[in-house]
Formats: structure tokens, C-alpha cells, sequence
């Protein structure tokens, strides 16, 4: 019997996992726009990016553009790898037994 690896619980919510796989692509983003494209609500959204950078996955960066609060969030090389990692982990159920 194969044995799977552990998927990352961080990782493992569809929110959090949208908003890691935005960053992968463009690093750096602002709310509003991890919001629109996720289509979650404000505070479920604040929660879940919380959570991330607790876990050290992103770093939120909190400034004013003109006179008007700014949140931006930008991916952390530990969540790089850590998404990595969990592609490749759903890689092994995707296809047990196979190796790259």
C-alpha cells in the first residue's frame, strides 16, 4: 500500500490555499484584489490571511495610498516552499506510486 504524506493544514482550506496560489503568481497583492478574485467576504478574508501569516506563509503590509488605508500581502520564501510542497504532496494521491 502506498503511503501518502500529510497534507499541510495551513494549506489545506480553500481560501487560504486561493489566496497562496494568487501570491505564487504575482508575489505582491492588494486585498480588494485577493477579495475580487477570491469572491470571499472581507472578514473571512482577514481571518484566512491572519492565519497565513501567523504561520509565516505570507507578510502583510499595512500602509496609506492617497489618504486611504492599503493592505498589501506578499508570499514568504517558507510559503513557497511550503506550496511546494503541498503540489507535490496532491501529486502523490493524484497518481500513487509514481515518482517524477
Amino acid at each position: 500500500m502506498t503511503q501518502f504524506k500529510d497534507l499541510d493544514p495551513v494549506l489545506h482550506s480553500q481560501l487560504r490555499l486561493a489566496v497562496i496560489s494568487l501570491l505564487m503568481s504575482a508575489e505582491i497583492a492588494e486585498f480588494t484584489y485577493i477579495r475580487e478574485q477570491t469572491g470571499a467576504t472581507s472578514g473571512n478574508l482577514s481571518i484566512q490571511i491572519a492565519k497565513l501569516r501567523e504561520a509565516g506563509y505570507i507578510e502583510v503590509i499595512k500602509k496609506f495610498r492617497n489618504n486611504y488605508p492599503q493592505t498589501l500581502c506578499r508570499i514568504t520564501s517558507f510559503g513557497k516552499q511550503k506550496f511546494t510542497e503541498y503540489v507535490e504532496a496532491l501529486k502523490e494521491y493524484l497518481h500513487p506510486g509514481q515518482s517524477d
